[in-house]
């Protein structure tokens, strides 16, 4: 594989943490794309079917990663999705998982009108830490950095620390790509 020029990194975490404003505010500043896992499974039709009492797609994991595949190994992707697992480790530089207090999660998803059972399958995804453990199960230690987002201006600090984070990265392996 040639060695890619910009990082990929995934924003993870419980669906109402904040991981697609990161994200956007990451493209913005970095150039790097925002993958949007929902948005890529909405319009590249990799799922299942729709799921009538969670209000959401039944992901295909296998279609996904195909659809996906080509952009991640060339770099320079913010991967925006609610798990981290399925990505395999060579595609990943980063894995930033966001976590927000119970009080907070629990008013950002009941403004989203979730369904009662999709609200607190979700909290209990939060209270139990599954999205962290699973970064920590999946990929090097090194790697997973878990970030606190109830604020704005825990988000703003968090993309500033990405953001040096992405400069750092490029200036480590802009040799790298030099030699290959």
């Amino acid at each position: 594989m040639a060695t890619r020029t910009q990082p990929n990194i995934i924003i993870t975490g419980t669906p109402g943490v904040g991981k697609t404003t990161h994200c956007e505010m990451l493209a913005q500043n970095t150039g790097l794309k925002h993958l949007s896992v929902n948005d890529v499974v909405k319009e590249r039709e990799c799922h299942e079917g729709w799921d009538e009492e969670f209000k959401s797609w039944i992901v295909d994991e296998d279609k996904l990663l195909d659809s996906i595949e080509d952009e991640v190994k060339e770099g320079g992707c913010i991967i925006d999705w609610h798990a981290c697992d399925l990505f395999p480790k060579s595609w990943i530089d980063l894995v930033v998982v966001l976590r927000v207090g119970s009080e907070k999660l629990y008013d950002r998803l009941k403004a989203r009108n979730y369904p009662e059972a999709k609200l607190q399958e979700n909290l209990d995804s939060e209270i139990m830490e599954v999205l962290l453990q699973e970064a920590r199960d999946s990929y090097d230690e090194e790697i997973v950095i878990e970030l606190r987002s109830d604020t704005t201006e825990e988000m703003e600090a968090n993309v500033e620390r990405i953001e040096a984070w992405v400069k750092q990265w490029r200036k480590d392996n802009s040799n790298k790509s030099e030699e290959s």
